[in-house]
């Protein structure tokens, strides 16, 4: 008789394979699933009822930046909430390591800028015990977590501690330089980076407005980078291209070109944002298309896709649509309760309403000409509305004026009411490009950007989403099936980054689970918490549902809930994995 660690009863198992769902038990010894069969026989240290639930593979989540998070909290919200047992950090280009002694605060305002991400708390809130990449892992790997942590090295951050000023400016890099970012990129790798990224896309700039450093970088620059993959034997080169914001509408076609002749050459897989844009809503299919050609080619490219629009959350704790109004300035930073009170006041509700921004700034005139796509986020949230829940429907419907209606709309639920503002994966109004991007061959799940974006977005939640969305809810058009919908984000994210120890339910596999009441899995909607160091705000988002999370054979949440374990480690490369 088997005497288990763990043993999870009568669930039914969504084995992260793609095969067909099965009721099983599922028995955990030394954090690797031992045996998985119908009426498994022994005892345990621990149970767990799984019956009416699915069991998974625990979600891996390629694309976060929680490169200062993971230096000061271990449970790593909001990921921990959605099933997530593995993050990926370093993503877009930018990170803390390498760092000269000295430059870290202009490495806080380039992810400030970049990522949105408060600097007053990355600057409490990370102690800085590293200067190389390799120590920038040592300092990791002496710390735990409730989900497993795996880096890339950044070349924002290498092409600052390599070319210092110059670097941070953009300018060209010599040959001994790009050689000098070679070997960075060799080391960190060797030392366990999961690979090394870079962003292009003028969408991202540091809080001085300058681009990302390697936004221009040349060929041989960016050869240098694979490179040093190579040289290592693994890893992958992860980006945002120029365009990918639609800032461009032709450079994504050459940023493909040379990703092909790149990774034909080095034999280093790259990875690169890919969203629908307004300006070419089919563009998208036009790059997924050449990716999947280009394996005829000897190359490896994989776009990653978004499991849901890309939105902007509107509120009067987020990104206010007031924004720049003099009269709205005026009480901006005034806390919650006493905003709300100061907006129910007629005379200040007129001045408002009276006012245009007092700036040029386009995005708040964007937004002020885009009320017929801004729309009521609901409870529970709802990530592909219909036109009848854009503001300016609703307006037209009730016979009001829509700044009017806008203003009461914020003001609801105490003034923690939210709208959202789709700018990307939604120009056709509906999922269905969405539905076509996941279903693409070449396509795999990431973008949820958890970390990052504190101000603007809660996209952590995705995982969440695609299981009651896809696989459950979806009215608006076809579904997914729900074996294809836990595959995309266990199996083929673990894949695409190396991790062959998880990602499927089978025996030998790492024990990351999920035990999930699917009926009743639901998402919140986000909401503000001030918990980042030094107050810092951000949005969070949670679910109900979530019977049980297993990291390494370790329950770490249990309904919904963190139960303080911390067998969650840092991944290294070549070694773990």
């Amino acid at each position: 008789m088997t005497s288990f660690d763990l043993l999870i009863r009568g669930g039914t198992v969504v084995d992260g394979t793609g095969a067909d769902r099965f009721v099983a038990d599922v028995g955990v010894v030394d954090g690797r699933v031992a045996a998985i069969g119908a009426d498994l026989e022994g005892d345990a240290a621990e149970e767990i009822d799984a019956r009416g639930c699915i069991v998974t593979p625990g979600f891996v989540d390629v694309h976060t930046h929680y490169d200062g998070q993971v230096t000061w909290d271990q449970v790593l919200e909001p990921s921990a909430s959605h099933g997530v047992t593995t993050i990926v950090t370093g993503n877009c280009g930018v990170g803390f390591a390498p760092v000269r002694p000295g430059s870290e605060d202009w490495l806080i305002q380039l992810m400030e800028g970049v990522e949105d991400i408060p600097g007053a708390a990355l600057s409490e809130g990370i102690d800085w015990a590293w200067e190389t990449f390799p120590e920038y892992l040592d300092d990791l790997d002496r710390r735990a977590w409730g989900m497993d942590v795996g880096c890339l090295v950044a070349h924002g951050a290498i092409r600052a501690y390599v070319m210092g000023e110059r670097g941070a400016k953009n300018e060209p890099a010599t040959e001994e330089e790009i050689r000098e970012m070679r070997r960075i990129v060799r080391d960190a790798v060797e030392a366990g980076a999961l690979g090394v990224s870079t962003s292009r896309t003028l969408a991202h700039t540091a809080m001085d407005g300058e681009p990302v450093p390697g936004t221009f970088a040349a060929e041989d620059e960016l050869y240098g980078l694979a490179r040093g993959c190579a040289d290592a034997g693994h890893g992958l080169l992860e980006l945002a291209p120029m365009g990918s914001a639609g800032e461009d509408t032709v450079a994504p076609h050459k940023e493909v070109d040379w990703m092909v002749k790149i990774s034909k050459e080095t034999g280093v897989p790259v990875s690169f944002v890919l969203v629908q844009i307004n300006d070419e809503p089919r563009l998208w299919k036009e790059l997924m298309d050449r990716s999947v050609d280009a394996a005829a080619e000897g190359a490896s490219i994989h776009p990653q896709v978004a499991g849901r629009l890309n939105g902007i959350l509107l509120g009067l704790e987020g990104l206010s649509p007031w924004r720049e109004r003099p009269s709205w300035d005026e009480i901006a930073d005034l806390p919650l309760d006493e905003l709300v009170a100061e907006l129910r006041r007629p005379e200040r509700r007129a001045a408002i309403l009276a006012e245009q921004p007092d700036t040029d700034n386009p995005f708040s005139q964007f937004i002020l000409g885009s009320m017929h796509r801004i729309y009521v986020l609901g409870d529970p949230p709802d990530y592909e509305p219909g036109p009848e829940r854009t503001v300016k429907a609703m307006a037209e419907a009730m016979g009001r004026e829509v700044d009017d209606l806008l203003y009461d709309m914020l003001l609801e639920d105490d003034g923690r009411a939210l709208l959202l503002f789709p700018f990307l994966n939604y120009a056709d109004g509906n999922g269905d490009a969405l539905r076509e991007m996941l279903t693409h061959p070449a396509g795999v799940i990431g973008l949820s950007d958890g970390g990052a974006h504190c101000g603007v977005i809660c996209d952590a939640s995705q995982p969440t989403w695609l299981l009651t969305h896809w696989a459950r809810d979806r009215s608006r058009g076809e579904k997914l099936p729900l074996e294809f919908i836990v595959k995309k984000q266990t199996h083929d994210t673990a894949r695409l980054f190396g991790f062959h120890d998880r990602g499927t339910i089978e025996v030998g596999a790492k024990a990351d689970l999920n035990v999930i009441d699917l009926e009743n899995l639901s998402l919140r909607p986000p909401e503000v918490a001030r918990d980042l160091p030094a107050g810092g705000k951000r949005f969070v988002q949670f679910a109900t549902g979530y019977k049980a999370t297993v990291v390494n054979g370790v329950i770490t949440r249990r309904d919904d809930a963190d139960t303080g374990a911390r067998p969650g480690r840092l991944v290294r490369a070549g070694a773990d994995s």
